[in-house]
């Protein structure tokens, strides 16, 4: 008699254990955006699509994320990612800046994030105050023509979406001391002790 061997049965677990494909592929989005901590602080980095950067802004806490990602939302559009990728430019950019082998933030900055009166700011601001060099906020509204804005001008500052890249920690009050900074007195001091020490012989 001749013996057949049992049919296999099939395995019971082979529905568990579906193909491979790979990375997870992240949808398209208009701006991509990353949070790391650096040297002076809590930042968010958000970008677009052609790299341009739409901010490099203090967001020490939720709040402030959340603050910021609305704006971009507004602003820019409402397809925004959490994706470090596209970042990786101007995170590399500002470690360059704040380690002291670079004297700007190298990237394309883009102010969808400002109002036409801090664009008049800051691109003044760009274009005239060099690394290590400092002036007032009276100063940098006499060289954009608003002579007696100096006030307006701090606030257009104090509400700057590129700091470090556009660097609004070299303008300080006329009276002394570093005046206010959104990422804090201590993170302003030490942008201007580092430009300091790069150009001290």
């Amino acid at each position: 008699m001749t013996h057949r061997p049992a049919p296999t049965s099939p395995d019971p677990f082979a529905a568990f254990d579906p193909p491979l494909a790979g990375p997870p592929r992240l949808a398209p989005t208009d701006v991509s955006y990353a949070v790391d901590d650096t040297a002076v602080g809590r930042m968010l980095f958000a970008v677009r699509d052609d790299g341009r950067v739409v901010a490099t802004a203090y967001a020490p806490d939720d709040t402030a994320e959340e603050h910021w990602l609305a704006r971009i939302a507004a602003a820019v559009s409402p397809r925004v990612l959490r994706h470090p990728g596209p970042t990786d430019t101007v995170r590399r950019a500002l470690a360059d800046y704040l380690s002291g082998r670079a004297t700007t933030v190298a990237v394309e900055p883009d102010l969808a994030l400002a109002s036409p009166f801090q664009r008049e700011v800051l691109t003044g601001l760009a274009a005239t105050v060099g690394y290590a060099e400092r002036t007032t906020y009276a100063a940098l509204a006499a060289r954009i023509g608003h002579d007696r804005a100096a006030r307006a001008v701090g606030t257009a500052l104090g509400g700057n979406p590129l700091c470090v890249t556009l660097p609004c920690h070299r303008v300080l009050p006329a009276s002394g001391g570093v005046g206010g900074y959104a990422g804090g007195p201590a993170a302003k001091e030490h942008l201007l002790a580092l430009e300091a020490r790069r150009t001290t012989p």
